[in-house]
């Protein structure tokens, strides 16, 4: 697994935490708001990773160095990934 994504997780997981502390003590909608907007994205991050994980472990084999063409084709599918 990659560590970035647990990194992530544990980022959205904290501003969510700060999220619920906020709405508990009454703070000003917009900033309760702008803190779920983090969380959001922070989540929206670990989306992106793992599908591009997954696209670079399992649709080419484990040992199999990838070509150029490969590569291309991998990046090509990653960019893919922005209009989820």
């Amino acid at each position: 697994m990659n560590p970035d994504i647990i990194k992530r997780l544990r980022r959205a997981q904290g501003h969510l935490g700060t999220v619920v502390g906020m709405v508990e003590t009454g703070r000003d909608v917009p900033d309760v708001v702008q803190q779920l907007q983090a969380v959001e994205k922070a989540l929206e991050k670990v989306k992106e990773l793992l599908i591009f994980d997954h696209i670079e472990h399992h649709l080419f084999d484990h040992g199999q160095a990838a070509t150029p063409e490969m590569r291309r084709t991998i990046d090509g599918l990653k960019a893919l990934t922005k209009y989820l």
